[in-house]
């Protein structure tokens, strides 16, 4: 007998005593056994599979592997729920403070995040007047961010957080468009560079020039009579 067919003898050894032991059937076990090395000689392995493709056999394993009675794998991960169930995927949004700051919740801990590239009228700074188009802005983040998962990236180009502790981040939608961008090409938002040009600020800019020529948002004449 040689190795290759004493490995094999070996596994289905195995997996037979997993299934018969669990069903007591002592006399089902020997006999097995005993066509195991009858056929590792002549190197037919056949009676192996034979015995673990049993239907009976089968359901037995599938309670010791994790298997339903049709062989499925369930998905011990999520504790047996559905794909759907467990659809959403990246950081929940639990608060807009303004249209470019934001609190997500990361490993259980709530971040507060500021984008990059973008900047929008004021609404929140105690040092200023609330600016025009700034309630807009935050009322449209509120829209489209709030309670919603979305995907995060940072930018090797700037620093982890800003001086006030903020993650610095860019914000994808759960559709995987840029709401940092977004918030630029719709007028709700400037192309800011703090420091250091970051990744997509070429990007950026142009989508500003586009939103002015457009007159959208806080460029239309009328939306700042001032």
């Amino acid at each position: 007998m040689n190795k290759k067919r004493v490995i094999g003898a070996l596994f289905g050894l195995i997996l037979l005593i997993f299934a018969i032991v669990a069903s007591n059937d002592s006399s089902s076990f020997s006999k097995s056994f005993e066509d195991i090395l009858k056929n590792a000689d002549s190197g037919d392995f056949t009676v192996i599979s034979n015995e673990v493709e049993d239907k009976e056999e089968t359901g037995v394993l599938g309670s010791i592997f994790g298997l339903d009675e049709e062989g499925e794998e369930e998905d011990l991960e999520n504790g047996g729920e559905s794909e759907e169930e467990n659809s959403e995927e990246g950081y929940k949004v639990v608060k807009v403070v303004d249209g470019d700051t934001i609190d997500v919740e990361i490993e259980g801990k709530v971040e507060r995040l500021r984008l990059i590239g973008i900047n929008t009228p004021e609404t929140v700074d105690p040092r200023r007047e609330v600016e025009c188009f700034g309630k807009q802005a935050s009322e449209n983040a509120k829209d489209l961010l709030l309670d919603k998962f979305v995907t995060l990236e940072n930018d090797e180009t700037q620093q982890e957080r800003d001086r006030y502790g903020r993650l610095l981040r860019y914000v994808y939608l759960p559709d995987g468009a840029s709401f940092n961008k977004y918030m630029i090409e719709e007028g709700f938002a400037y192309e800011y560079t703090y420091g250091t040009p970051y990744k997509y600020q070429t990007e950026f800019r142009q989508a500003q020039a586009d939103a002015q020529n457009q007159q959208k948002g806080l460029w239309n004449p009328s939306a700042c009579p001032n």
